[in-house]
Protein backbone atom coordinates (compact mmCIF):
# COMPACT_ATOMS: atom_id res chain seq x y z
CA UNK A 1 0.00 0.00 0.00
CA UNK A 2 1.37 3.66 -0.79
CA UNK A 3 1.82 5.75 1.81
CA UNK A 4 -0.24 8.81 0.17
CA UNK A 5 -3.25 6.12 0.11
CA UNK A 6 -3.83 6.18 4.06
CA UNK A 7 -5.45 9.44 3.76
CA UNK A 8 -7.31 8.63 0.25
CA UNK A 9 -10.95 8.46 0.66
CA UNK A 10 -12.99 6.61 -1.97
CA UNK A 11 -13.85 9.49 -3.31
CA UNK A 12 -10.81 10.43 -4.51
CA UNK A 13 -9.99 13.49 -2.03
CA UNK A 14 -6.65 13.78 0.22
CA UNK A 15 -7.73 13.98 3.98
CA UNK A 16 -3.97 14.68 5.02
CA UNK A 17 -4.69 18.20 6.29
CA UNK A 18 -8.11 17.45 8.07
CA UNK A 19 -6.06 14.85 9.77
CA UNK A 20 -3.14 16.65 11.52
CA UNK A 21 -5.96 18.96 12.57
CA UNK A 22 -7.87 16.26 14.02
CA UNK A 23 -4.57 14.23 15.33
CA UNK A 24 -3.59 17.21 17.54
CA UNK A 25 -6.47 15.97 19.62
CA UNK A 26 -5.50 13.33 20.94
CA UNK A 27 -2.56 15.01 21.99
CA UNK A 28 -5.04 16.75 24.75
CA UNK A 29 -6.64 13.82 25.86
CA UNK A 30 -3.12 12.29 26.41
CA UNK A 31 -1.90 15.23 28.78
CA UNK A 32 -5.56 14.83 30.30
CA UNK A 33 -5.14 11.20 31.24
CA UNK A 34 -1.30 10.83 31.91
CA UNK A 35 -1.53 13.71 34.61
CA UNK A 36 -4.26 11.77 36.27
CA UNK A 37 -1.10 9.77 37.14
CA UNK A 38 0.34 12.14 38.96
CA UNK A 39 -2.62 13.72 40.60
CA UNK A 40 -2.66 9.89 42.62
CA UNK A 41 0.29 10.31 43.98
CA UNK A 42 -0.40 13.88 44.96
CA UNK A 43 -3.58 13.37 46.63
CA UNK A 44 -2.32 10.33 48.53
CA UNK A 45 0.44 12.90 50.30
CA UNK A 46 -1.27 16.51 50.91
CA UNK A 47 -5.28 15.25 51.76
CA UNK A 48 -3.57 12.57 53.24
CA UNK A 49 -6.05 9.36 51.62
CA UNK A 50 -5.44 5.91 50.91
CA UNK A 51 -4.20 4.32 47.67
CA UNK A 52 -7.59 2.80 47.21
CA UNK A 53 -9.40 6.07 48.14
CA UNK A 54 -7.00 8.34 45.63
CA UNK A 55 -7.90 6.19 42.37
CA UNK A 56 -11.22 7.60 42.74
CA UNK A 57 -9.52 10.35 40.71
CA UNK A 58 -9.39 7.85 37.35
CA UNK A 59 -12.82 6.87 38.43
CA UNK A 60 -14.55 9.77 38.23
CA UNK A 61 -12.83 10.79 34.21
CA UNK A 62 -13.79 7.24 33.33
CA UNK A 63 -16.93 6.70 35.02
CA UNK A 64 -17.47 9.92 32.67
CA UNK A 65 -16.92 7.86 29.62
CA UNK A 66 -19.52 5.84 30.30
CA UNK A 67 -22.39 8.46 31.32
CA UNK A 68 -21.21 10.30 28.44
CA UNK A 69 -21.20 8.18 25.25
CA UNK A 70 -24.51 7.35 24.26
CA UNK A 71 -25.36 10.87 24.25
CA UNK A 72 -21.84 11.70 22.93
CA UNK A 73 -22.89 9.53 19.44
CA UNK A 74 -26.52 10.89 19.69
CA UNK A 75 -24.77 14.38 19.13
CA UNK A 76 -22.56 13.35 16.27
CA UNK A 77 -25.08 11.70 14.60
CA UNK A 78 -27.36 14.43 14.45
CA UNK A 79 -24.99 17.23 14.39
CA UNK A 80 -21.97 16.25 12.69
CA UNK A 81 -18.20 15.11 14.00
CA UNK A 82 -17.32 19.00 14.39
CA UNK A 83 -20.24 19.33 17.18
CA UNK A 84 -18.49 16.68 19.01
CA UNK A 85 -15.62 17.94 19.33
CA UNK A 86 -16.13 21.49 19.88
CA UNK A 87 -18.58 20.47 22.90
CA UNK A 88 -15.78 17.84 23.74
CA UNK A 89 -13.39 20.58 24.02
CA UNK A 90 -15.42 23.14 25.59
CA UNK A 91 -16.25 21.11 28.67
CA UNK A 92 -12.68 19.74 28.77
CA UNK A 93 -11.79 23.34 29.29
CA UNK A 94 -14.79 24.06 31.75
CA UNK A 95 -13.34 21.28 33.86
CA UNK A 96 -9.75 22.26 33.72
CA UNK A 97 -10.42 25.91 34.80
CA UNK A 98 -12.14 24.54 37.60
CA UNK A 99 -9.47 23.70 39.32
CA UNK A 100 -8.19 27.30 39.94
CA UNK A 101 -10.88 27.64 42.92
CA UNK A 102 -10.77 24.17 43.42
CA UNK A 103 -6.58 24.79 44.03
CA UNK A 104 -7.75 27.41 47.73
CA UNK A 105 -10.49 24.67 48.62
CA UNK A 106 -8.31 21.64 48.11
CA UNK A 107 -11.44 19.59 48.70
CA UNK A 108 -10.96 16.48 47.51
CA UNK A 109 -14.81 16.02 46.47
CA UNK A 110 -14.89 19.11 44.82
CA UNK A 111 -11.47 17.78 42.82
CA UNK A 112 -13.56 15.01 41.37
CA UNK A 113 -16.36 16.87 40.39
CA UNK A 114 -13.63 19.12 38.19
CA UNK A 115 -12.59 15.27 37.10
CA UNK A 116 -15.71 14.11 35.90
CA UNK A 117 -16.69 17.36 33.99
CA UNK A 118 -13.35 16.71 32.30
CA UNK A 119 -14.30 13.16 31.63
CA UNK A 120 -17.37 13.75 29.89
CA UNK A 121 -15.47 16.53 27.29
CA UNK A 122 -13.13 13.60 26.52
CA UNK A 123 -15.81 11.53 26.26
CA UNK A 124 -17.21 13.71 23.14
CA UNK A 125 -13.54 14.02 21.96
CA UNK A 126 -12.70 10.27 21.43
CA UNK A 127 -16.50 9.96 20.36
CA UNK A 128 -15.43 12.20 17.50
CA UNK A 129 -12.10 11.86 16.74
CA UNK A 130 -11.47 8.00 16.80
CA UNK A 131 -14.58 6.65 14.65
CA UNK A 132 -13.54 9.93 11.99
CA UNK A 133 -9.90 9.07 12.12
CA UNK A 134 -11.11 5.47 10.68
CA UNK A 135 -12.87 6.83 7.76
CA UNK A 136 -10.51 9.72 6.57
CA UNK A 137 -8.83 7.23 3.96
CA UNK A 138 -9.30 3.92 2.46
CA UNK A 139 -10.64 1.49 5.14
CA UNK A 140 -7.99 -1.55 4.55
CA UNK A 141 -5.25 1.13 6.20
CA UNK A 142 -7.34 2.44 9.32
CA UNK A 143 -5.79 0.60 11.94
CA UNK A 144 -2.80 2.03 10.78
CA UNK A 145 -4.03 5.36 10.65
CA UNK A 146 -5.60 5.34 14.02
CA UNK A 147 -2.33 4.03 15.06
CA UNK A 148 -0.85 7.43 13.55
CA UNK A 149 -2.89 9.25 15.19
CA UNK A 150 -2.76 8.05 19.15
CA UNK A 151 1.33 8.74 18.50
CA UNK A 152 0.54 12.55 19.30
CA UNK A 153 -1.35 10.98 21.90
CA UNK A 154 1.70 9.17 22.95
CA UNK A 155 3.53 12.62 23.12
CA UNK A 156 0.50 13.70 25.18
CA UNK A 157 1.14 10.98 27.97
CA UNK A 158 5.08 11.84 27.83
CA UNK A 159 4.18 15.89 28.34
CA UNK A 160 1.81 15.25 31.05
CA UNK A 161 3.79 13.52 34.44
CA UNK A 162 6.19 15.73 33.26
CA UNK A 163 4.06 18.84 33.62
CA UNK A 164 2.45 17.04 36.71
CA UNK A 165 6.12 16.41 38.07
CA UNK A 166 7.71 19.58 37.78
CA UNK A 167 4.58 21.80 38.82
CA UNK A 168 3.07 19.67 41.03
CA UNK A 169 5.38 17.22 42.79
CA UNK A 170 8.59 19.60 42.29
CA UNK A 171 10.57 20.35 45.58
CA UNK A 172 8.92 23.68 47.81
CA UNK A 173 6.07 23.21 45.54
CA UNK A 174 2.88 24.31 47.68
CA UNK A 175 -0.35 22.31 47.63
CA UNK A 176 -1.92 24.87 45.64
CA UNK A 177 0.39 24.88 42.84
CA UNK A 178 -2.26 22.15 41.31
CA UNK A 179 -4.03 25.06 39.47
CA UNK A 180 -1.49 26.08 37.79
CA UNK A 181 -1.13 23.23 34.60
CA UNK A 182 -4.82 23.05 34.63
CA UNK A 183 -5.56 26.50 33.97
CA UNK A 184 -2.77 26.75 30.85
CA UNK A 185 -4.39 23.20 29.80
CA UNK A 186 -7.85 25.20 30.52
CA UNK A 187 -7.02 28.37 28.12
CA UNK A 188 -5.63 26.10 25.42
CA UNK A 189 -8.25 23.96 25.06
CA UNK A 190 -10.77 26.52 25.01
CA UNK A 191 -8.85 28.70 22.23
CA UNK A 192 -9.33 25.44 20.46
CA UNK A 193 -12.82 24.96 20.92
CA UNK A 194 -13.33 28.20 19.60
CA UNK A 195 -11.12 27.85 16.69
CA UNK A 196 -12.83 24.07 15.74
CA UNK A 197 -16.20 26.30 15.94
CA UNK A 198 -14.77 27.68 12.62
CA UNK A 199 -13.63 25.20 11.07
CA UNK A 200 -15.52 23.08 7.95
CA UNK A 201 -14.87 19.05 8.89
CA UNK A 202 -15.65 17.24 5.51
CA UNK A 203 -17.78 14.30 5.68
CA UNK A 204 -16.13 11.23 3.86
CA UNK A 205 -18.69 9.22 1.68
CA UNK A 206 -19.73 6.20 2.52
CA UNK A 207 -19.59 4.40 -0.69
CA UNK A 208 -16.60 2.96 -0.28
CA UNK A 209 -17.40 1.97 3.32
CA UNK A 210 -20.28 -0.59 2.51
CA UNK A 211 -19.88 -3.64 4.04
CA UNK A 212 -17.71 -6.92 2.36
CA UNK A 213 -20.60 -9.45 3.86
CA UNK A 214 -23.92 -10.20 2.54
CA UNK A 215 -27.26 -8.50 3.35
CA UNK A 216 -27.99 -11.01 5.73
CA UNK A 217 -24.52 -10.75 7.70
CA UNK A 218 -23.35 -7.82 10.10
CA UNK A 219 -25.72 -4.88 8.03
CA UNK A 220 -28.96 -6.51 8.98
CA UNK A 221 -27.98 -7.63 12.34
CA UNK A 222 -26.98 -6.29 15.48
CA UNK A 223 -23.82 -5.35 16.47
CA UNK A 224 -23.90 -7.40 19.64
CA UNK A 225 -24.38 -10.37 17.31
CA UNK A 226 -20.73 -9.93 15.57
CA UNK A 227 -18.35 -11.25 17.21
CA UNK A 228 -15.54 -9.30 16.40
CA UNK A 229 -17.25 -6.17 17.94
CA UNK A 230 -18.79 -7.92 20.60
CA UNK A 231 -15.61 -9.08 21.55
CA UNK A 232 -13.66 -6.34 21.01
CA UNK A 233 -15.70 -3.84 23.50
CA UNK A 234 -14.52 -6.43 26.22
CA UNK A 235 -11.05 -6.47 24.88
CA UNK A 236 -11.16 -2.76 25.05
CA UNK A 237 -12.44 -2.54 28.27
CA UNK A 238 -9.84 -4.81 29.42
CA UNK A 239 -7.13 -2.85 28.27
CA UNK A 240 -8.61 0.34 29.20
CA UNK A 241 -7.98 -1.17 32.62
CA UNK A 242 -4.87 -2.57 32.91
CA UNK A 243 -3.16 0.79 30.76
CA UNK A 244 -5.09 2.96 34.04
CA UNK A 245 -4.61 0.42 36.57
CA UNK A 246 -0.63 0.33 35.46
CA UNK A 247 -0.38 4.75 35.10
CA UNK A 248 -2.32 5.31 38.64
CA UNK A 249 0.36 3.11 40.55
CA UNK A 250 3.56 3.88 38.28
CA UNK A 251 4.79 6.04 40.76
CA UNK A 252 3.83 4.35 44.10
CA UNK A 253 5.36 1.11 42.64
CA UNK A 254 8.58 2.97 41.47
CA UNK A 255 8.89 4.43 45.29
CA UNK A 256 8.40 0.90 47.03
CA UNK A 257 10.67 -1.14 44.75
CA UNK A 258 13.46 2.26 45.02
CA UNK A 259 13.26 4.06 48.48
CA UNK A 260 16.18 6.52 47.15
CA UNK A 261 13.79 8.09 44.39
CA UNK A 262 11.29 10.94 44.64
CA UNK A 263 7.93 11.51 43.54
CA UNK A 264 9.07 14.11 41.33
CA UNK A 265 12.15 11.48 39.95
CA UNK A 266 9.45 8.79 39.74
CA UNK A 267 7.12 11.16 37.65
CA UNK A 268 9.86 11.95 35.52
CA UNK A 269 11.05 7.78 35.10
CA UNK A 270 6.89 7.64 33.83
CA UNK A 271 7.62 10.63 31.63
CA UNK A 272 10.53 9.67 29.70
CA UNK A 273 10.52 5.88 30.72
CA UNK A 274 7.74 4.10 29.94
CA UNK A 275 5.63 6.85 27.98
CA UNK A 276 8.84 7.21 26.01
CA UNK A 277 8.40 3.32 25.14
CA UNK A 278 4.82 3.95 24.69
CA UNK A 279 4.90 6.57 21.92
CA UNK A 280 7.80 5.23 20.35
CA UNK A 281 5.56 1.96 20.09
CA UNK A 282 2.53 3.77 18.51
CA UNK A 283 4.79 5.36 15.98
CA UNK A 284 6.40 1.92 15.07
CA UNK A 285 2.92 0.08 14.98
CA UNK A 286 1.59 2.32 12.63
CA UNK A 287 4.33 0.93 10.05
CA UNK A 288 4.28 -2.52 11.02
CA UNK A 289 0.17 -2.27 10.28
CA UNK A 290 1.61 -1.82 7.12
CA UNK A 291 3.50 -5.70 6.75
CA UNK A 292 1.42 -7.45 9.38
CA UNK A 293 -2.38 -8.23 10.33
CA UNK A 294 -3.50 -6.22 13.33
CA UNK A 295 -4.53 -9.64 14.95
CA UNK A 296 -1.25 -11.24 14.38
CA UNK A 297 0.38 -8.09 16.42
CA UNK A 298 -1.63 -7.99 18.82
CA UNK A 299 -1.33 -11.56 20.09
CA UNK A 300 2.84 -10.71 20.01
CA UNK A 301 2.19 -7.33 22.23
CA UNK A 302 -0.66 -9.04 24.59
CA UNK A 303 1.69 -12.08 24.94
CA UNK A 304 4.91 -9.65 25.89
CA UNK A 305 2.60 -7.41 27.79
CA UNK A 306 1.65 -10.17 30.10
CA UNK A 307 5.47 -11.60 30.46
CA UNK A 308 6.31 -8.17 31.88
CA UNK A 309 3.51 -7.82 34.11
CA UNK A 310 4.95 -11.32 35.66
CA UNK A 311 7.86 -10.12 35.90
CA UNK A 312 7.16 -6.92 37.71
CA UNK A 313 5.07 -8.67 40.21
CA UNK A 314 8.25 -11.52 40.92
CA UNK A 315 11.22 -9.16 40.20
CA UNK A 316 12.44 -6.35 42.86
CA UNK A 317 14.90 -3.18 42.23
CA UNK A 318 16.19 -2.27 38.79
CA UNK A 319 15.16 -5.32 37.27
CA UNK A 320 11.32 -4.85 37.99
CA UNK A 321 11.00 -1.32 37.08
CA UNK A 322 12.36 -2.15 33.51
CA UNK A 323 9.89 -4.72 33.37
CA UNK A 324 7.21 -2.09 33.95
CA UNK A 325 8.65 0.44 31.59
CA UNK A 326 8.73 -2.27 28.55
CA UNK A 327 5.32 -2.89 29.16
CA UNK A 328 4.60 0.39 27.85
CA UNK A 329 6.30 -0.77 24.44
CA UNK A 330 3.82 -3.59 24.47
CA UNK A 331 0.77 -2.19 25.03
CA UNK A 332 1.17 1.27 22.89
CA UNK A 333 -0.20 -0.26 20.06
CA UNK A 334 -3.06 -2.16 21.80
CA UNK A 335 -5.93 0.61 22.20
CA UNK A 336 -5.84 2.04 18.29
CA UNK A 337 -5.64 -1.91 16.76
CA UNK A 338 -8.52 -2.76 18.78
CA UNK A 339 -11.07 -0.17 18.32
CA UNK A 340 -10.28 -0.81 14.34
CA UNK A 341 -10.28 -4.44 14.70
CA UNK A 342 -13.71 -4.12 16.72
CA UNK A 343 -15.25 -1.76 13.80
CA UNK A 344 -13.77 -4.09 10.57
CA UNK A 345 -17.06 -5.92 10.11
CA UNK A 346 -19.28 -3.43 11.17
CA UNK A 347 -22.04 -1.98 8.65
CA UNK A 348 -21.06 2.03 7.74
CA UNK A 349 -24.86 3.45 8.93
CA UNK A 350 -23.70 2.07 12.38
CA UNK A 351 -20.13 3.30 12.57
CA UNK A 352 -21.25 6.09 15.06
CA UNK A 353 -23.31 3.65 17.47
CA UNK A 354 -20.47 0.80 17.68
CA UNK A 355 -18.43 3.58 18.55
CA UNK A 356 -19.93 4.83 21.49
CA UNK A 357 -20.32 1.66 22.87
CA UNK A 358 -16.64 1.08 22.25
CA UNK A 359 -15.80 4.71 23.96
CA UNK A 360 -18.37 3.13 26.81
CA UNK A 361 -15.70 0.37 27.58
CA UNK A 362 -13.03 2.83 28.36
CA UNK A 363 -15.29 2.83 31.86
CA UNK A 364 -12.59 -0.39 32.66
CA UNK A 365 -9.94 2.47 33.50
CA UNK A 366 -12.70 3.73 36.62
CA UNK A 367 -12.68 -0.05 37.93
CA UNK A 368 -9.17 -1.62 38.02
CA UNK A 369 -6.96 0.99 39.85
CA UNK A 370 -9.53 0.82 43.28
CA UNK A 371 -8.84 -3.13 43.16
CA UNK A 372 -5.16 -2.56 42.10
CA UNK A 373 -5.33 0.30 45.44
CA UNK A 374 -6.64 -2.79 47.51
CA UNK A 375 -4.71 -5.63 46.36
CA UNK A 376 -1.79 -3.43 46.79
CA UNK A 377 -2.02 -1.87 49.57
CA UNK A 378 0.45 -3.73 51.69
CA UNK A 379 2.53 -4.31 48.78
CA UNK A 380 1.46 -2.60 45.39
CA UNK A 381 3.49 -5.08 43.27
CA UNK A 382 0.52 -7.77 44.28
CA UNK A 383 -1.96 -5.02 42.47
CA UNK A 384 0.03 -5.73 38.89
CA UNK A 385 -1.77 -8.92 38.73
CA UNK A 386 -5.15 -7.36 37.55
CA UNK A 387 -3.32 -5.82 34.62
CA UNK A 388 -1.84 -9.39 34.03
CA UNK A 389 -4.79 -11.11 33.89
CA UNK A 390 -6.43 -8.20 31.40
CA UNK A 391 -3.52 -8.93 28.89
CA UNK A 392 -3.73 -12.72 28.72
CA UNK A 393 -7.30 -12.35 27.77
CA UNK A 394 -6.22 -9.69 25.53
CA UNK A 395 -3.72 -11.94 24.00
CA UNK A 396 -6.65 -14.96 23.66
CA UNK A 397 -8.87 -12.21 21.82
CA UNK A 398 -6.60 -11.62 19.00
CA UNK A 399 -5.55 -15.19 18.34
CA UNK A 400 -9.45 -16.02 18.09
CA UNK A 401 -10.12 -13.41 16.18
CA UNK A 402 -10.16 -14.90 13.00
CA UNK A 403 -12.77 -17.67 13.94
CA UNK A 404 -15.19 -14.76 15.18
CA UNK A 405 -15.49 -12.81 11.61
CA UNK A 406 -18.35 -13.16 9.82
CA UNK A 407 -17.97 -16.21 7.00
CA UNK A 408 -17.67 -14.20 3.72
CA UNK A 409 -14.76 -11.90 5.48
CA UNK A 410 -12.80 -14.94 6.34
CA UNK A 411 -13.34 -16.44 2.78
Amino acid sequence: MRHGSMFRGADGRNYAAVFAAIASLFFLWGVAHSILDVLNKHFQDTLVISKARSALVQAMVYGGYFLMALPAGRVIRRWGYRTGIVAGLLLYGIGALMFIPGGRLMSFPFFLLCLFVIGCGLTFLETSANPYVTVLGDKRSAAGRLNLAQSLNGLGWMVGPLLGGLLILGEGQESGGIALPYAVIGCVVIMLGVLFSRLRLPQPGTEGRTSTVRKDGPAATSIWRIGTFSCGVVALLLYVAAQTGINSFFINYVLEADPSLSPSTAALMLSFGGMGLFMAGRLGGSFLLKSISPARLMVVCATGATACMAAAIVLDGTAGIAALCITYAFESVMFPTIFSMSLTDIAAGKTETASSYLIMSIVGGAVAPVFMGMLGEAKMANGFLIPLLCFAAIAAYATFYDRLRPRREQA
